[in-house]
């Protein structure tokens, strides 16, 4: 039976190609790739490339300044956070997020939209497996070129569950049957339409956003979709601790607000939402709310409109 794709390049002594992660005496990461005859260079001296090739992870190695480094193969998340980007990469904590609460399997068919620099495209094609598909869609074709080489170089090789397109997803998407449908855009509520007609019975949307009003707007544009079943939001913080001896304390920073993720099944064809038993809270719609794409910024836009118009009649009068 053949390795998953970038499989053997997870274990076993260091080869030419790899990706090898120092870690200095204060912690720091240093991360290249393994080249016969190289060197690598830091301020505490240097060593040979050579004399990584063929050892096995958890090796030190000392510079010719004497400074021990630790070397190691990245894990995804050191990987994906210091990758060459285009875009901004979803964290990893959101990923990981994405994939539990997803439910993305073995096997399965998923769409993503918004490839940014690969990082959760990594991510999906290492749930996916070689048996599974990830079609994603890029706009810009710069991104897609980042993501390709990105994804490319973690796995050694092209992965050959991986169809990447550079267009609007809206335009180009030919993919049916699809399980699990990701979308890290900034107007994911304009795509609910093709989502529907793509997504399986029972198959699962999930949105990446960033703010607030793109939250809602999008969650409101599910309810009101019929196809679909109650949204779940929901957003992840993650706080690191120091432990020294007695010396136990949350570090003093952490990493909070990346974004929201909010998830969504498909209903069967022909069968309306159940109507919500939770009541909203009073004022929840008020005067200021009205639904549809714009609402939002229409309403703004009137209430600044009647704030200027009272303003200049109020200047007016004064100057009579």
């Amino acid at each position: 039976m053949s390795e998953p794709t970038g499989a053997t390049r997870r274990r076993g002594p260091f080869q030419v190609g790899d990706q090898v992660q120092l870690t200095d005496p204060k912690g720091r990461h240093y991360t290249f790739t393994l080249q016969a005859g190289n060197q690598f260079h830091t301020h505490k001296g240097a060593f040979p490339h050579d004399e990584l090739i063929g050892a096995p992870e958890g090796t030190v190695v000392r510079t010719t300044g004497n400074v021990p480094y630790l070397a190691l193969r990245p894990l995804l998340p050191d990987y994906v956070l210091s990758m060459p980007r285009g875009a901004a990469v979803i964290y990893p904590k959101d990923a990981g997020q994405i994939l539990a609460m997803a439910d993305i399997f073995a096997g399965a068919r998923v769409v993503e939209a918004g490839v940014g620099s690969g990082a959760l495209s990594t991510y999906l094609l290492r749930a996916v497996g070689d048996t599974g598909l990830l079609a994603s869609y890029e706009r810009r074709q710069d991104f897609a070129d980042i993501a390709k080489a990105n994804v490319e170089r973690y796995f050694g090789s092209p992965h050959p569950a991986w169809k990447l397109t550079v267009g609007d997803l809206q335009d180009n998407l030919v993919e049916t049957e699809v399980d699990r449908m990701i979308l890290d855009m900034l107007a994911p509520w304009e795509c609910l339409d093709v989502a529907s007609k793509a997504l399986v019975p029972g198959g699962l949307l999930c949105c990446y956003v960033a703010t607030t009003t793109q939250l809602s707007r999008t969650v409101e544009a599910l309810r009101e979709h019929g196809t679909f079943t109650e949204p779940a939001s929901w957003e992840t913080m993650v706080r690191t601790w120091h432990v020294e001896g007695l010396a136990v304390r949350p570090d003093h920073r952490m990493i909070g607000h990346t974004g929201f993720l909010l998830t969504s099944r498909r209903l069967a064809d022909g069968v309306e939402p159940p109507l919500r038993r939770r009541r909203p809270a009073k004022g929840s719609y008020g005067e200021d709310y009205e639904s549809g794409p714009g609402a939002a910024e229409k309403s703004l836009a009137e209430r600044a409109a009647e704030r200027a118009a009272a303003a200049a009649h109020t200047a007016a009068k004064e100057a009579e």
